[in-house]
């Protein structure tokens, strides 16, 4: 073999060895970007029918001084702690001063957003003076909503 054939194996190897490579890239480019688009939708447990949440304390447009009582009452669903797996069943959460969540996530826990994983259905809030808005929302035992969603009318309060 000569000097100048086995340069031309050589650099035809190279060559192919290098479309190889690439077909190996896109495959891969293409298994990484199916990674973000399949990703898993949360599963919501379905909710018993006619379920409803509401409150028993305070009224809409009560005024009221100090700290404020809260009582929770539920229609048709059992309130269980969360982390308890449960059918037809769920725990409180209570939204103070902002809206309704995105109800494909798990409910935030913060400030606005108060967890009752214990399975009470009661609580005290202080509150500063002023108006403020509250409203019920139930998840289940990872703190998801149901499907449908089970939540109460948002009210309104005074504190002075």
């Amino acid at each position: 073999m000569t000097k100048k054939n086995a340069f031309f194996i050589a650099l035809i190897s190279l060559i192919i060895s290098s479309c190889d490579t690439n077909k190996q890239n896109t495959e891969s480019n293409q298994s990484n970007e199916s990674m973000f688009i399949d990703v898993p939708k949360i599963q919501k447990k379905l909710a018993p029918s006619n379920a409803k949440v509401f409150f028993l304390k305070p009224s809409a447009g009560q005024t009221i001084s100090g700290p404020v009582n809260v009582e929770f009452g539920v229609d048709n669903i059992e309130i269980v702690p969360s982390g308890q797996d449960t059918p037809l069943s769920g725990h409180h959460h209570i939204i103070i001063n902002a809206d309704l969540p995105n109800m494909d996530l798990p409910i935030p826990a913060d400030e606005n957003y108060v967890h009752f994983g214990d399975g009470s259905s009661k609580t005290t809030l202080n509150l500063k003076k002023g108006e403020h808005t509250l409203q019920l929302i139930l998840g289940d035992y990872l703190h998801i909503p149901h499907d449908p969603p089970i939540y109460s009318e948002k009210i309104t309060i005074f504190v002075e």
